[in-house]
């Protein structure tokens, strides 16, 4: 059974820092490209960053683009999501996904058709 189980989240003031980090189990994700999404209170989830398979290119959201850093380590399994200069508009529920395609459309990155998602994160950022 694949696994993908995030860790890191917490209660952060604002400027802080977190590293969520994604392990999963079950299957090697070697070969996949893997992403974060996010969900705040009353909103839609959206994509957050996004690293492609070998660790070559990766995709980030606008709001996010600076401050974010996503990487992925085969050997372990595992994805990482280093936050930096943490704004209460970061507080969400983080989840991160395996499976899918990740790229740019229309100028923008995307992640599409994730196979696996994890249950989620919660990170929240006081002001």
């Amino acid at each position: 059974q694949v696994q993908l189980v995030e860790s890191g989240g917490g209660l952060v003031q604002t400027g802080g820092s977190l590293k969520l980090s994604c392990a999963a189990s079950g299957r090697t994700f070697s070969s996949s490209d893997m992403g974060w999404f996010r969900q705040a209170p009353g909103k839609e989830r959206e994509f957050v960053a996004a690293v492609i398979w070998n660790g070559a290119l990766t995709y980030y959201a606008d709001s996010v683009k600076g401050r974010f850093a996503i990487s992925g380590d085969n050997a372990k399994n595992t994805m990482t999501l280093q936050m930096n200069s943490l704004k209460p508009e970061d507080t969400a529920v983080y989840y991160c996904a395996a499976g899918g395609r990740a790229g740019i459309r229309g100028g923008a990155p995307f992640y599409d058709g994730a196979d696996y998602w994890g249950k989620g994160t919660l990170v929240t950022v006081s002001s």
